[in-house]
C-alpha cells in the first residue's frame, strides 16, 4: 500500500493530439512521471484536458493510452488516491474510471485543505472575464441531451468528427505572449475575486497552458500547472511547501 505523504497536480496531458510517434512518446513520458512518484505520492489531482477527446459510450471507449491507463491502475491499486477532472476536452468522462480505477470524478471546481492548506481546484475552462462563447457551448455540451444525441453516432463517425475538432486545439503552436500580462489573465483575475470572499492558500488551475506562480498577496497564490506538449510541468505539495517543477526539462523562465 501507499506509504508518501506528496500530493501532486498536472494537467492538460493532451493525449491523442498529434501523430502516432508524438502521441507515443508523450504517453511514455508521462509513463515515466508516474513511476517516478508512485514511492512518495499520497495523492495525484489530475486537473483535466487528460485527453485530447473522450467520450464514454455506453460499451466503448477510445482505444489507445493502454501505457498510461495501465500506470494509472498500478498506483491506485498501490492505494495512491486519484481525481480526475472534466476539462473542456474531456468533459464526457461519466464512470469508467470511478468503476476501472476507483477514481474520483470533479465535474467543476474542488476544495480540499490538506495539513492546514486551503486550496481552491479547477480545469480553469468558463471562468474570468474570458471564453464567451466557451462558456455558452459549455452549458450546450454539458447537457444530457446534447450527450444523449452523440451518444447515438456510431462511435467511428462521433470519435472521428471529435477528433477532428480537438486537433485545432491551439496548444501546439500557441505563444506565451498572451499570458505575460498578469493584470489581464483570466484567471488570476478570478482568484483575485475569489480571495475577496474566500480564503485560500493555493488556487491551482490548469486550462491556459503556460506554468505560472503568482503571488496574489501575502499568502495566497495562483498556480497554472501548465501543459505537457511544450512543458512537461505539474506541481507537488510536501505538506508544507507547494513548488512548481518539470519533468526532464529545464525550468522555463517566467516573466
Amino acid at each position: 500500500m501507499a506509504t508518501g505523504n506528496k500530493i501532486y497536480f498536472a494537467s492538460d496531458f493532451h493525449l491523442g493530439t498529434g501523430n502516432y510517434a508524438f502521441r507515443r512518446e508523450r504517453e511514455d513520458r508521462l509513463v515515466r512521471w508516474l513511476d517516478t512518484i508512485k514511492a512518495d505520492a499520497a495523492e495525484v489531482f489530475l486537473m483535466g484536458d487528460v485527453f485530447d477527446f473522450w467520450f464514454e459510450y455506453k460499451t466503448v471507449v477510445p482505444k489507445g493510452y493502454i501505457r498510461f491507463l495501465g500506470k494509472l491502475a498500478e498506483l491506485t491499486d498501490l492505494g495512491i488516491k486519484l481525481t480526475l477532472f472534466k476539462g473542456n476536452h474531456d468533459m464526457w468522462m461519466f464512470d469508467y474510471f470511478e468503476k476501472e480505477l476507483n477514481a474520483t470524478i470533479i465535474s467543476n471546481e474542488l476544495e480540499i485543505e490538506r495539513n492546514g492548506k486551503k486550496f481552491y481546484l479547477h480545469h480553469g475552462d468558463g471562468l474570468g472575464p474570458g471564453d464567451a462563447m466557451y462558456k455558452v457551448l459549455k452549458k450546450i455540451f454539458r447537457s444530457k441531451l446534447c450527450q444523449w444525441l452523440f451518444a447515438r453516432l456510431h462511435p467511428n463517425l462521433g470519435v472521428g468528427i471529435a477528433n477532428y475538432w480537438s486537433q485545432r486545439s491551439r496548444i501546439a503552436g500557441e505563444s506565451n505572449e498572451e499570458h505575460k500580462r498578469l493584470e489581464k489573465e483570466w484567471l488570476v483575475i478570478y482568484s483575485r475575486e475569489l480571495l475577496t470572499t474566500k480564503f485560500y492558500d493555493f488556487l491551482i488551475f490548469g486550462h491556459r497552458h503556460f506554468p505560472m506562480d503568482v503571488q496574489l498577496n501575502e499568502k495566497s497564490r495562483y498556480v497554472n500547472l501548465g501543459e505537457w506538449v511544450n512543458y512537461n510541468s505539474y506541481a507537488v505539495f510536501d505538506g508544507e511547501q507547494l513548488t512548481l517543477q518539470y519533468f526532464e526539462k529545464e525550468a522555463i523562465a517566467e516573466s
